[in-house]
Parts: structure tokens; sequence; C-alpha cells
């Protein structure tokens, strides 16, 4: 376990300070999915459960109760069960709710129906996050009927509910260190993932078998799962924004474009690279390519404490309309083509993202009406791209088809930023010569 039971501690006692008096805050474990039939869906908890409690299992519900006199973090979960363990894996039980996961008090998941209600009863407020689950909203929707059903003899059901998500999701935006440590690591296997993709490539291959290069390096360093479905884009394929079918043969003279990070401990990397499938750019793929590194540079130059989150983005978005004017790509003076976002034909999405135990992580981006002002802790993707659709006829030939994103996970520190995805090269000659070496040695390098 990357984070201890005393960060997870620490965040329980952090929101329940927010909290108002005499209130209770309910979150429920995330379900099990059916895949098909009798196969689920691996098991991922949900983040926001996770941030608080760690515990990994479903068929659970944390309830936090400031002052509550027995304990205010309360864990109902599954109890042991030898036959189902043999069959579906380790349960924590009662027992190791509270000696492993550090619950005051835990029930089992079949008594939450008569147990909760009575926590819940007497409390003025209940936070929780309705419409995330709503399954559970209709539960917790009844035991509050049932409350208020009993008010005459002498129930106090609570006056209003508060949105969880609102304290729990700027909670989240600032990472501790421990956290920063965790989105470090899960960066540099990714690199590494990166890296051996670059190395392995050969014309005549298939994108799956290059997300096969990724899934195995995730795994071999520790990490059993990509944070979201890898993008292995070969050739026009790199000009779909969110392409997952990874089933196209790769071509010589195709850019290979992959958007790919592994999850560890329930943070996501998230880094994007595009690299030429001969393992040499063409002279038009160079061009374009340097745009977009040149505009990931100037949005990181304006990363630091004290910045606002839309900077990043507005600088992108100069060096990229300037040099698709500089190219031919674009028409006319460069100011009139950002006012009238011209350049959207070409870079259609921002430059990036909050990044943390989701890969679009929570956290507002503007706070009363302004855009954020960045402060150390914050995580952020720095993601430019220029896509050349290769039907767009009002460009030469030699542009169609050419899809190139370039994208970093970013740490804001105390004195500027930190890019956690350093390690895997973004310089076109660094590229071209990590490539080179691979084809001077004999066989896929480990």
């Amino acid at each position: 376990m990357h984070i201890s039971r005393q960060e997870y501690a620490r965040r329980r006692k952090a929101l329940m300070a927010q909290m108002e008096p005499n209130s209770i805050a309910v979150l429920p474990a995330a379900p099990m999915r059916v895949r098909n039939r009798d196969v689920e869906y691996q098991y991922r908890q949900d983040s926001d459960f996770q941030y608080l409690t760690g515990f990994p299992e479903p068929e659970a519900v944390a309830v936090l109760i400031p002052g509550r006199e027995h304990g205010e973090y309360v864990l109902f979960c599954r109890e042991k069960d030898k036959e189902r363990e043999l069959w579906d894996g380790y349960r924590a039980g009662q027992d190791g709710a509270a000696s492993e996961y550090g619950a005051d008090d835990a029930f089992p998941i079949a008594d939450v129906d008569d147990i909760l209600p009575g926590l819940i009863e007497g409390r003025e407020r209940v936070y929780y996050a309705m419409g995330a689950n709503v399954d559970f909203d209709r539960r917790l929707t009844n035991w509050i009927n049932v409350i208020r059903s009993k008010a005459r003899l002498g129930a106090t059901p609570p006056n209003e509910f508060v949105a969880l998500d609102h304290l729990l999701h700027d909670m989240r935006l600032y990472k501790s260190a421990a956290e920063v440590k965790v989105m470090r690591e899960a960066a540099q296997i990714s690199a590494k993932a990166h890296m051996r993709a670059m190395q392995a490539c050969r014309p005549g291959m298939w994108e799956y078998q290059l997300e096969a290069e990724l899934q195995h390096t995730f795994m071999r360093h520790g990490s059993r799962y990509a944070a979201y479905s890898s993008i292995v884009a070969a050739g026009r394929n790199g000009c779909i924004l969110h392409y997952t079918e990874n089933n196209t043969q790769i071509r010589d003279g195709d850019l290979i474009l992959i958007d790919a990070g592994c999850e560890l401990d329930c943070y996501a990397s998230d880094i994007t690279r595009t690299f030429p499938a001969s393992g040499r750019f063409t002279a038009e793929q160079r061009a374009i390519y340097d745009i977009v590194l040149e505009a990931q540079a100037a949005a990181s130059e304006v990363i630091a404490p004290g910045r606002n989150w839309n900077e990043a983005h507005e600088a992108t978005v100069r060096v990229i309309t300037e040099g698709l004017v500089e190219l031919g790509l674009l028409q006319g003076n460069v100011e009139e083509l950002i006012a009238n976002e011209s350049y959207k034909r070409f870079y259609m999405h921002r430059a990036g993202h909050w990044l943390g135990m989701d890969v679009h992580d929570v956290g507002d981006y503007r706070v009363g009406g302004a855009w954020r002002e960045l402060e150390p802790g914050m995580v952020m993707t720095v993601e430019p791209g220029i896509y050349i659709a290769p039907d767009d006829e009002t460009v030469a030939r030699k542009w169609r088809g050419i899809g190139i994103r370039i994208e970093d996970d970013v740490l804001v520190t105390k004195t500027g930023c930190e890019v956690l995805s350093a390690d895997v090269p973004k310089d076109a000659d660094a590229i071209e010569a990590l490539m080179a070496h691979a084809r001077e040695e004999t066989g896929v390098p480990a």
C-alpha cells in the first residue's frame, strides 16, 4: 500500500473538520459491473471511497460521524466467509476493517439497513454525492423516508442533503507528498512503456502488438492496469482523438500516436508520444511535430503558482496558430485567427486536464467565474496537438492524415513545475536516436 493508513486517517479528519456540526457523511463503494453473462469486469474501487478509506472491496459503505462517542469512522463491509473466499478471494471482514483499514467500528454489510438509519437519525445534515450511484441514492432516500415516517414517535430526520463531492473534490485537487511519490512512480513506469513501444515498433506490426508491449511493461514494473484504454493509433488513426480499436496494421511512413498510462495504487499517469514507424520523420511530419513540441514547451513556461489554469492553453494556441500560418496551413492575421478560433480545425481540444485518482481528475477549473489560480500540489497534463484530417482537401496532400500529440504529467511546485513523465524522450532527434539504436540490437529490449 503506497498511501499509508495514517494518511487516509488525516484525510477523513480533514473532511470532517469542514462538515457542519451534527452531520454525517455517507459513501458507498463502487458496485461490481457485469461484462457479459456471468463474467464481471475487473473490480476498481470508487475514487472518492478509495481516497478516504483505502478499502479495496465492493459491497461496502463508509460513514463519517464527527464527534461520535464510539468512533467517527464506521465501515460496513462483507463478513469473512471461508467458502466465498475460496471462490472469490480474501475478505477483510469486520476485524480486518478495523485492524488493517483503521475503522473505529465495523458492521456486516448485510446489517446496513438496520443500523445505518439509526446513525443518520438525529443528524441535521447528510453529506452525500447524489447522482453518482443511482441505486444507492434510492436506498439512502428510503432510509430517510423511514426516519420521517417515525417523526410523530420522536424521530428526527435530517433537514438537508449537502454535496459531499464539492468538499472532497477540492481536497483531492491538492496532492500530498505521498500522492506525488505514487504519481511520479506511475509516470516513470509509463515512460518505460512508451520507450519500449518505440524500440519495438516496426512497419508490418499491428497496433495491438504495440499495446501488448505497453501492458507488458506496466505489469512487469508493478502496475496491474492501464489507467484508461490505451490509444495506439497508426497513420490516419492518429487524427481520431479517442481511437481505441488498435487493430490496424502499421505501414512504413506512418506516424504512431500512443496515448497510454498505467495506474498505480489507484493513481493515474497519462502520457502521449508520437513517433515514426520507420524510425525517421518525413519533412512534413517533422515540421508539424516541432510546432507541437514548441507549444508544449511554451505551456510549461507559464505553469507556476499564481498563474491561472488557462494560461497554458493560451500559450499552446498562440504557438500552434503561428506555426500553422508559417507552414501555410492557415492564412491570415495570427491575432484574428486566434480570436475567431480558426485554429480549431487542427487543434480542437484544450491543452490539458487535472490528473490524479481519475485520469480526468476532479476539481473546478473556474472559481467564482474566473480561471483557477495554480497552487503547489496540483497535477495537470499538458497535451497540445495538431490533427490534419486525411480527407481535408483544403490542404496539400502531403499534410493530410498527420496527427501529432505530445502529452506529459506536470506537478505545480513552489517555484514552477516538475514534469513527472520527463523520462520518455520527446525531442524528435532523441526519438529517432532511440529507435535507431533499437534497430541495431537483436530482438526486442526487455
